[in-house]
């Protein structure tokens, strides 16, 4: 049996807009990459970028950038949602893509199933402070709650020293544990999305 196509999309949720460098953005590539070898294929949206309106509706009216997104976020079968750290908790961009994202759970398929049922999430995280662990948790709950399925071992984080003012866009390498749990979230995610694409979860009750 011929294996299905994935595709990814990640989104960083940096409150940096383009070309500014980003260690959230640098490490969605690294995620990216590892899902290339699984044989993958996806691209990459900087949310600062684009006009997201702030709301809980799929479509916030004139000059609502969100609304092309989520064609994407629909289309892609893993989503990569990486944000680096402030003040201890996610950013306000990845908090307003997890707002937005509320309005999914009144959308239901043909099977009356959300319409992000059957679709697999990962999340990393960048800082030079602690609260990955507690980011990571937030973002796999709201994740989970609009349908997203989330695989073992399915997120990567770097925490930096305290104060230290060193960024992961800083670092020489990536130190091994770092690329090993990318790996092993980027192959879970894909193992994951493929089964999922073998047997959708049944409708209902």
């Amino acid at each position: 049996m011929t294996e299905p196509n994935l595709t990814a999309l990640a989104l960083v949720l940096s409150l940096k807009p383009s070309p500014a460098p980003s260690s959230s953005a640098l490490m969605a590539s690294h995620v990216m990459a590892r899902l290339a070898d699984e044989g993958v294929t996806g691209e990459t949206v900087r949310v600062v970028d684009h006009d997201v309106r702030p709301g809980v509706e799929r479509d916030m009216g004139e000059g609502d950038q969100w609304p092309a997104i989520l064609e994407k976020v629909h289309a892609a079968d893993i989503l990569v949602f990486a944000t680096p750290t402030w003040v201890g908790h996610m950013t306000s961009v990845a908090q307003r893509v997890l707002e937005r994202l509320d309005a999914e759970i009144s959308e239901t398929d043909d099977d009356d199933r959300p319409v992000l049922t059957d679709k697999v999430a990962v999340v990393a995280v960048v800082g030079n402070e602690d609260g990955a662990h507690h980011i990571v948790a937030d973002a796999f709950q709201g994740l989970n709650d609009v349908g997203y399925s989330i695989p073992a071992m399915g997120c990567t984080y770097w925490n930096g020293e305290a104060m230290s003012g060193v960024d992961f866009s800083d670092l020489d390498e990536v130190p091994d544990p770092v690329a090993s749990a990318t790996a092993t979230a980027a192959q879970n995610a894909a193992h994951l999305a493929r089964a999922l694409k073998a047997a959708k979860y049944p409708p209902p009750k």
